[in-house]
Order: C-alpha cells, then sequence, then structure tokens
C-alpha cells in the first residue's frame, strides 16, 4: 500500500481532485490516501497556509498529490507551490504536453515534454531595490554546475528511460554568457554520456518560434526555471490549453503530482471544472509509484471519453456540457 498525502486545495480544487481519487481508486491502485490541508482554505482554518501537520504528513509519505492553490496575500513567501519545492528540494519540473483525439487544436500531432529546472534561476527570488525610493530593482539569477548537471541528467534519463529520442537545451548564452553559459557548457558534457540520445540547442527566442512553425521537431527539452515556465504554458497552447496538461515535481527523495492550472475561483462549486489536468497528474503519480497497470487502465480510458467528446466538460464540448462528476464517472465506466 502506497501512503499519498492528499491536499485538495483551492477554488475547483476538491472537485477535481474528489473525481481524480474516485477515478485512481477505480484503477486498483493501491493508495492509500492522507487528507492534508494547504492554500487559502487552510490559512482561513489555521492561520498558515501550510501547517505543520501537512508538512509532517509529506515528510513521513514523500509523494503528494496537490489540487490548485491559492496563495494568501499577507506570508511572507510569494507561491505554496514555490515553497514546497524548495523544501523538499523538487528540482525537475515535468510537463508532458501531448495531443488528444477529440480536442480541435492547431496541430494534432504533438508530444513534448517540457523538463524545467525548479529551484536556481531567476525564480530564485533573489531580489531587491538599489534606492531608497525604490525606483531601481534588481534581480539575481542563479545558475550553478550542481543544479544544471542533475536537471539535464534527468532529461537524458527521462528520455531514455520514455524511448525518447532527442533532447533540446533550451538557453540564452548568447547573451547571458556566465549564467546561460554554464548551462549550456554543462548540457554539452552530459550529452557526451547519452550517445543514444540525439542532443541540440536552441536560444530561448528562437524556440519559441520554431515550436510553433514546427512543433513536431520537438521531444523532449530541458531548460532553466523561467523559460521552462514559458516554455511549458506555450506547449499547453499547442495541444489545447493548461486545463490538459499535467505537471510533476521530483527530487532525489520526494515527489509532489499536481494539476499546473491555477484554483480559479470563478468557476468554484459550479460542477463544470475539467478534471483532465490532476487526473493525467494521477496518471504520472500512479507510473512513479510503479503501479503502471493502473496507470495505463486510467489513461487509456480518459483518452477514450475525451474522443468520444460526449461525457466531457463544457470546455472541451460546449454542445455536451456535463458536470465535472459526470465526466468523472463516464472515465470509471470506461475502465470496466
Amino acid at each position: 500500500m502506497h501512503n499519498v498525502t492528499l491536499i485538495k486545495g483551492d477554488g475547483i480544487g476538491p472537485s477535481i481532485m474528489d473525481q481524480a481519487v474516485k477515478i485512481i481508486d477505480a484503477s486498483g491502485a493501491k493508495i492509500h490516501w492522507e487528507e492534508a490541508d494547504a492554500g487559502m482554505a487552510a490559512f482561513n482554518k489555521f492561520g498558515t497556509p501550510i501547517p505543520d501537520a501537512t508538512l509532517e504528513s509529506i515528510d513521513r509519505n514523500r509523494v503528494a498529490f496537490k489540487g490548485p492553490l491559492t496563495t494568501a496575500v499577507s506570508e511572507g513567501f510569494r507561491s505554496i507551490n514555490v515553497e514546497l519545492r524548495k523544501k523538499y528540494d523538487l528540482y525537475a519540473n515535468v510537463r508532458p504536453a501531448k495531443s488528444w483525439a477529440g480536442v480541435q487544436t492547431r496541430y494534432s500531432d504533438i508530444d513534448i515534454v517540457i523538463v524545467r529546472e525548479n529551484t536556481e534561476g531567476l525564480y530564485a527570488g533573489l531580489e531587491h531595490y538599489l534606492t531608497s525610493k525604490r525606483d531601481i530593482a534588481e534581480s539575481l539569477a542563479v545558475v550553478t554546475r550542481q543544479g544544471s548537471e542533475r536537471i539535464i541528467d534527468y532529461a537524458f534519463k527521462y528520455a531514455r528511460d520514455n524511448n525518447r529520442k532527442k533532447v533540446t537545451v533550451c538557453h540564452k548564452a548568447n547573451i547571458l554568457k556566465y549564467t546561460q553559459g554554464l548551462f549550456l557548457e554543462t548540457a554539452k558534457e552530459v550529452a557526451t554520456r547519452y550517445p543514444d540520445i540525439e542532443f541540440d540547442s536552441k536560444i530561448i527566442d528562437a524556440t519559441c518560434m520554431h515550436m510553433v512553425m514546427n512543433p513536431q521537431q520537438f521531444d523532449v527539452v530541458v531548460t532553466t526555471n523561467m523559460f521552462g515556465d514559458i516554455l511549458s504554458d506555450l506547449t499547453a497552447g499547442l495541444v489545447g490549453g493548461l486545463g490538459l496538461i499535467p505537471g510533476a515535481n521530483i527530487g532525489a527523495d520526494a515527489a509532489l503530482f499536481e494539476a499546473v492550472h491555477g484554483s480559479a475561483p470563478d468557476i468554484a462549486d459550479k460542477n463544470i471544472a475539467n478534471p483532465t489536468a490532476v487526473i493525467m497528474a494521477g496518471v504520472m503519480m500512479l507510473d512513479h509509484l510503479h503501479e503502471h497497470e493502473a496507470a495505463n487502465k486510467v489513461k487509456t480510458a480518459l483518452e477514450k471519453v475525451i474522443a468520444e467528446g460526449k461525457y466531457v466538460t463544457p470546455d472541451l464540448n460546449p454542445n455536451a456540457g456535463v458536470g465535472t462528476d459526470v465526466m468523472g464517472q463516464a472515465i470509471i465506466d470506461a475502465m470496466a
């Protein structure tokens, strides 16, 4: 039995997480859910967005399944997600974007995985004002050889383990010769350890252009923190939006799985939120736990329901427009 910390989150979080849990349970996966609080719901209840009990649960289980969270404005850190990534050193953020049958987009054959460094870069949060008038601000981007090597090595291992053929490193080393130069230099060194995987590099702005014009040339893409944040949203747009994109945050001895979209308070409690992203995050979690048969059952059933387009939420098919709960039950039925 796998013990997993379950954080339902804010806004639409509880409704989509409830469906994801039901579906995972129906798959036959051996999971014991340990529910914990975080986000605005936790702040209103305990006076903190991350109660000690929640951290203690993650400390024990080392695996968490999380819905979208709203960060309390009054707290000292910018983001609960960032705080969790830092505490558990979840250095690899993995966001796959794949085309779905039944979802109409400009392209029909996208299959790109963004591997984003999750702890360094501009998102390290090292910023300050340079004047007492607060009219000049400075942010420091931190790139280390150790941090670069482990994320790039992760990307190559991911490619090898998942029968991927190519890793592209995205950078801005032509301008930022020290930080981005170090990242690119490290990538070239790591690539020599994986002669079976094709390696290339692209400047980030050119990457964005090529990804829009010819996305099929990309397979696994590895990059620094902020660039990865941007590219993962770009790839989401290629396949139908953030409602379809899961995310995994992986460290040496802990992992957190989540949908990458926000808490969408404007549609909370309306039973119309698309649960696909968090269900697919659950699939990634099942694979991480070596529950591969259950992961495949859930993924296959979800693909079937979306392709049919009959029992899906309004964002996927306005003419069908069933509720989150009906879509969840349809996925369970499709596993039977």
